[in-house]
């Protein structure tokens, strides 16, 4: 497969409005994504972020097991950052999500009663695309009140959401502009947060499979019915035979299977998958 990489110009206009705006917040919080946490982390942002309390989001935690949620979770402590594991659709996680939020900034909010101060915390919400920032702002708010997405690069400009105790400042995804790991580009790659018109699914069908193959065998048979041993292509080949993706004169329809396993794997068909 060819190397990944994806840095579009309008992300470095990202970068600087961020970084233009993180005087105007107490904190941020990074959403990544729970299949493939160390992936998302994008290490520009770490870098941007350092003087700032931050707290690290695990979304779409609903498609892994809980003990790979953990794992990641204890991870990112041992680096000394706070992570949570949080599915936008599930209102209990998004609750204790809002609570770790004001737990993180309890000295901002002690120093503000100190000085007479009674204000909503301003948080600003930052991620690689396709995390689900707005989705997760939604679920804060209770409603849709931001521009959501299935696809990368949907959020363009800033927008401030407001809540009761909270204002939280929705940004555009931002990628590293090098990655130095193929394998976390791959991850990224899989998970739909780089422009998959870009990309060869062939090639990302062909990759997924193959690590899935090492990872959960068990999922792909109950799922597509090889055993997991097989070559990639030969998983591709039965897969097409199964499905009836199959062209004039019997050839393998490649393209409509690599966006089926891809489809497959982004809404969880395939079943809880941990990337990393």
């Amino acid at each position: 497969m060819k190397h990944l990489q994806w840095f579009p110009g309008h992300m470095t206009a990202a970068m600087r409005m961020m970084e233009e705006n993180l005087k105007a917040v107490d904190g941020v919080i990074i959403i990544l994504d729970g299949r493939a946490p160390f992936s998302s982390v994008n290490r520009k942002l770490d870098g941007l972020f350092k003087d700032k309390k931050v707290l690290y989001v695990l979304n779409k935690c609903d498609l892994i097991e809980k003990k790979d949620a953990n794992f990641a979770i204890s991870k990112f402590r041992e680096e000394g950052k706070v992570a949570v594991a949080v599915s936008a659709l599930d209102k209990r996680t998004v609750d204790a999500l809002y609570d770790a939020i004001f737990t993180l900034l309890k000295e901002k909010i002690a120093r503000n009663k100190e000085k007479g101060l009674f204000r909503a915390m301003r948080i600003m919400v930052a991620g690689i695309p396709n995390t689900g920032k707005s989705t997760i702002i939604n679920a804060l708010s209770g409603g849709k009140k931001t521009q959501t997405g299935n696809k990368a690069g949907v959020t363009r400009g800033k927008q401030w959401v407001r809540l009761r105790e909270l204002e939280l400042l929705d940004t555009p995804g931002t990628m590293p502009p090098a990655f130095d790991n193929q394998i976390y580009a791959k991850h990224l790659a899989y998970i739909g947060s780089m422009n998959d018109a870009n990309i060869d699914f062939n090639d990302l069908a062909f990759e997924l499979l193959k690590e899935l193959s090492g990872k959960y065998p068990e999922l792909l048979k109950a799922r597509y019915g090889v055993s997991g041993n097989e070559e990639p292509l030969e998983m591709m080949n039965a897969i097409c035979v199964r499905r009836g993706f199959l062209l004039k004169g019997g050839e393998f329809d490649y393209e409509r299977l690599s966006a089926a396993v891809i489809d497959d794997f982004r809404k969880g068909r395939i079943g809880k998958i941990f990337l990393d």
